[in-house]
């Protein structure tokens, strides 16, 4: 009887250390990292996201930043990809339906591997709202019913609060108000190109470059933003320059260094700082956005002997 007894105790104490495990693994508990996902936190509503949702949402908000328009042609983009794919770019849905705002090559919108493009998507999605007399002034239903002429014409209300939260965050009007959690990644050494940076430090380039268009920027191998670690390496930091410093700049800084988070785990990005703050890669992450120490230092203004905010000019990146 005492050797059955154990026996069941100890199959309790595998259950036990199964759901632990499970537990563990899937939510984050304990000493395993947790898993990677992204969360955008306005006037106390908390948006949350998987990584490929948030680079999907990054891209939208980049598009409309690059085209100049407001953050409320954001929110009404974004509720309507929330509605049509869940964020996600699909490969099929009602008829011949397709990617993030479930485009239909048979209606105009574009070839399938066009509709497939996110940048694509987003372009032809903002093509139809522009045309749309006073959408600022709509009910962000009404906006995206008038562009999609969708079977559920009220389906979109429901993404309301998701979509003005996510594009004030995105469009930099809520600074430090998105953040990703992304596992810190050992990757190899690459060997630098003739413009003395890596490949991967291209590829973020290359990136930015196709999301926002041409930006002033420079390289160097880091600074107070990263470790030890980093500021020996060569070829994988980059600055992106918002000057002179002004509201608006600081807005568009943090339009970029917040695509940048969303982007972190497929770029392989290991450090963002602007604004006096910065957001690193790994246990780091789950914290968000960390402050960074104020230095008496020359300021933006070229002012010497002031506490200045690190990299209130620059968009400040690290890459693996």
């Amino acid at each position: 009887m005492a050797r059955r007894a154990g026996i069941v105790a100890a199959l309790a104490g595998l259950a036990v250390v199964g759901v632990g495990g499970y537990v563990a693994v899937h939510q984050g508990v304990g000493p395993l990292p947790d898993p990677e996902r992204c969360s955008a936190t306005v006037e106390r509503h908390t948006v949350a996201l998987s990584i490929g949702q948030a680079e999907n949402a990054s891209i939208i908000a980049a598009v409309a930043e690059r085209r100049g328009l407001p953050a409320r042609a954001i929110s009404i983009a974004i509720a309507t990809a929330y509605q049509e794919s869940k964020l996600q770019n699909l490969d099929s849905g009602d008829r011949d339906s397709l990617g993030l705002f479930q485009q239909r090559p048979s209606q105009g919108w574009g070839t399938p591997a066009q509709i497939h493009d996110p940048y694509y998507a987003a372009n032809a999605f903002y093509d139809a709202l522009v045309q749309i007399s006073g959408y600022q002034d709509m009910p962000i239903t009404d906006a995206a019913q008038a562009v999609q002429h969708s079977a559920f014409p009220s389906a979109y209300a429901a993404h309301e609060l998701d979509g003005r939260t996510l594009a004030s965050a995105l469009s930099g009007y809520s600074p430090a108000a998105f953040s990703c959690v992304v596992h810190a990644s050992d990757l190899p050494a690459q060997p630098l190109a003739p413009d003395a940076l890596t490949p991967r430090t291209n590829a973020v380039r290359r990136a930015v470059m196709r999301s926002f268009g041409t930006l002033p920027i420079g390289g160097g191998t880091g600074d107070q933003a990263a470790s030890s670690t980093q500021r020996a390496g060569t070829g994988r930091t980059l600055d992106f320059y918002f000057r002179p410093v002004s509201a608006e700049n600081r807005r568009r800084g943090w339009v970029l260094a917040q695509y940048l988070v969303a982007n972190a785990s497929r770029l392989s990005i290991s450090t963002v700082a602007f604004d006096g703050r910065v957001w690193s890669a790994g246990a780091a992450s789950s914290k968000g956005w960390r402050r960074m120490p104020s230095g008496v230092a020359g300021s933006a203004s070229g002012k010497p002997g002031r506490a200045a905010r690190p990299h209130i000019d620059s968009v400040h990146v690290i890459v693996e």
